[in-house]
């Protein structure tokens, strides 16, 4: 993507509990300059987004331990309704993508996520 968003501005919350997950959005979003706080389980999710009251957006993985993605969205969305929530997920089927959508989800991801398609969906929260 020629036109890279310059995020300085923004914080994401990135719940993610594998480490090659993580490591691959750190490097595909780092061009952007946005500030990423990371959660490596739904309830450390949850516990950031109350600490950190300056988070624009989440990527939410859906299969987590301790506390599910689908859990920590009805939580954060409970807290702050107008946050955009991303979920981002190895699941493909239709009906977790329902599921997600249900729990409160904005958008909805299947990995393997390629740079475009998550820039693009930032993009409509976040802009350029």
């Amino acid at each position: 993507m020629k036109d890279t968003p310059d995020w300085a501005d923004k914080v994401i919350l990135v719940a993610e509990d594998e480490i090659l997950g993580r490591k691959y959005l750190e490097k595909v979003l780092k061009p952007t300059r946005v500030k990423l706080i990371f959660a490596n389980d739904g309830q450390e999710a949850v516990d950031k987004f109350k600490a950190f009251d300056e988070i624009n957006l989440v990527l939410m993985d859906l299969k987590m331990p301790l506390k599910n993605g689908y859990e920590a969205t009805v939580e954060i969305k409970s807290l702050k309704p107008g946050v955009p929530v991303i979920a981002q997920t190895a699941f493909a089927f239709l009906q977790d993508e329902a599921k997600a959508m249900e729990a409160g989800c904005d958008e909805y991801l299947s990995k393997p996520l390629t740079r475009t398609k998550l820039y693009n969906k930032m993009i409509k929260y976040l802009g350029r």
